[in-house]
């Protein structure tokens, strides 16, 4: 009797190693070419080229350029927010944590993986930016970010139960923004200070938190 394949078993195999690491390129060949280039500026066919995969296999494995894209930001996203969650749980247990306390929990994660990571994370900053600036990634944000974003923000304002929560937010993005900008523009400081811009990133971190939470509390007083 001629065997028959069950369908459904075929659908539930696991990718082949193989598999995994043709996806991990393309994906690092979009993030970098998103990041450099914005979502309209990088092709499907020179995400093929720079991954050294066929078009056909870009096409199958980011099922369309938009659905590609979210999985780019998707990626990151995700392990970013696990390591921010916990950061902040172990912070709770130590005590109740000031608003630089909490900002740390947030920006640190993403800083000690630009400083260990390597170029990929240097162009995800580049594009969370263009995710940030741009309403028509609003659904990414949200489905991506948001949740997160919105633990940090209850936390402080529970430090602060008479502040508006606009006003929270309006700190709280700000210090995303100054987190994004240390991240891509540390060039910047170099040339406008006629020195060299930060060797370590993870050096800036007290700086970083420090100015967050500053900033905070002063959107929360206005």
């Amino acid at each position: 009797m001629k065997n028959v394949t069950d369908p459904e078993k075929k659908r539930q195999r696991a990718p082949s190693k193989r598999a995994l690491e043709t996806r991990a390129r393309i994906l690092d060949a979009a993030e970098l070419l998103f990041a450099e280039r914005g979502f309209d500026g990088a092709s499907i066919r020179d995400i093929a080229t720079t991954a050294g995969a066929p078009v056909g296999l870009v096409h199958h494995h980011g099922e369309g350029k938009e659905e590609l894209f979210r999985q780019v930001v998707a990626r990151r996203a995700d392990e970013l927010s696990s390591l921010r969650l916990a950061a902040l749980e172990i912070c709770k247990a130590a005590g109740k944590p000031d608003i630089a306390a909490i900002m740390r929990c947030f920006v640190g994660p993403y800083l000690e993986r630009a400083e260990s990571g390597g170029p990929q994370w240097f162009a995800y900053a580049r594009l969370v930016a263009h995710v940030s600036a741009d309403p028509r990634w609003r659904r990414i944000s949200s489905r991506h970010f948001d949740a997160t974003a919105a633990v940090f923000i209850d936390e402080i304002a529970r430090l602060h139960p008479d502040a508006s929560r606009e006003r929270i937010a309006t700190g709280f993005v700000y210090s995303v923004a100054a987190m994004l900008a240390l991240l891509t523009s540390r060039w910047r400081i170099g040339e406008l200070s006629g020195g060299e811009p930060p060797v370590s990133i993870s050096g800036e971190l007290e700086e970083l938190v420090a100015f967050c939470a500053a900033g905070i509390a002063a959107a929360i007083s206005k």
